[in-house]
């Protein structure tokens, strides 16, 4: 099979296509025939030797894709051959094929052509267990969120949306602000232009959000901190910036905020039952018609440097996708 790979760490540039042996699915997993794969701001880190976890080369990125179930492992039940689904793996979705744990899983919803699902799972599932599980977001509530043209930003506009929040989405240019407002903000922010403190403390009358989520990270972290509420929760998402911000102890305390990370990927692993009901609740807004991903971009595989340079030079609204098939 055809497959990306990282023979050493550094720029996505320097990924190779390459023929790999096709894998095959252990107890409890699905292989199947890639179609599409999502790429996130994760996979550079990934590549670069940069993520937390460290997977040492040669190895396949990519953590997401939809497809064709093509094997069963042992004790695999949910699915069966022919199925069309997707996937959240531990690597190896930038390959012709790819196995994931079953519970790892989902059916492709009817409602999504193959790309859209491809650019579903790691964004809208991040964002969902982060309102959900570590924010406790209630309807009425106020979220600020940072980065919000990008996949997982514009993601959780949509969902915090939906889940009848008020939705203030801050990005760095007008062009990425109406993409927010199409994916259901309400107010926004031009952080290249204002001070995101000052025009949160205009929009809510001094009050302030009761959750920011960050997939930015950087000199905007702490002006976000300080314009929580009272009880207000920030939840750290990621690091787009490529800076790790710090955060004032005496604002937690004055506000009695939190800071929450948040780590879908691990989560799911841990509580495989809760994701599967994340998943369910999910699959009814998308039958009910409420959740659109937004796919702006799909490259074929050999284009995969173009691709990769969208999400590095931060010029990519909603998902990225790699095409396979």
């Amino acid at each position: 099979m055809r497959a990306l790979v990282c023979k050493a760490y550094g720029p996505p540039e320097s990924l190779v296509i390459e023929e790999w042996e096709s894998p095959a699915p252990g107890p409890g997993q699905v292989m199947i025939d890639v179609v599409a794969a999502g790429i996130n701001f994760p996979d550079v880190l990934v590549v670069a030797g940069k993520y937390q976890v460290k997977t040492p080369p040669p190895f396949i990125p990519g953590n997401e894709a939809t497809g064709i179930v093509a094997a069963l492992g042992e004790g695999a039940r949910r699915f069966a051959i022919g199925d069309r689904v997707i996937v959240t793996t531990r690597g190896g979705a930038f390959a012709d094929q790819c196995v994931a744990d079953e519970h790892a899983t989902a059916a492709l919803p009817d409602e999504f052509d193959f790309d859209q699902g491809a650019g579903f799972a790691v964004t809208y599932g991040t964002a969902y267990h982060a309102f959900r599980q570590c924010a406790g977001l209630e309807a009425g509530q106020t979220v600020l969120v940072l980065g919000a043209a990008g996949g997982t930003g514009s993601a959780a506009v949509e969902l915090a949306a939906t889940m009848g929040a008020r939705v203030i989405a801050a990005a760095s240019d007008a062009d990425k602000l109406g993409f927010a407002r199409d994916a259901g903000a309400h107010e926004t922010i031009d952080y290249g232009t204002v001070s995101l403190r000052d025009a949160v403390d205009d929009l809510t009358g001094g009050t302030g959000v009761d959750v920011v989520f960050d997939p930015v990270g950087g000199e905007l972290a702490e002006q976000a901190f300080r314009s929580l509420a009272w009880h207000g929760r920030y939840l750290v998402i990621g690091f787009a910036s490529g800076t790790i911000p710090s955060f004032a102890g005496n604002i937690a305390l004055l506000k009695e905020a939190s800071v929450t990370g948040v780590w879908w990927g691990t989560w799911l692993a841990k509580h495989p039952e809760q994701h599967l009901a994340n998943v369910r609740e999910l699959a009814a807004l998308i039958e009910d018609g409420k959740l659109k991903p937004r796919v702006t971009e799909t490259y074929p595989l050999e284009d995969y440097a173009a691709a990769f340079r969208s999400i590095t030079e931060r010029r990519a609204r909603g998902k990225v996708i790699l095409r396979l098939r």
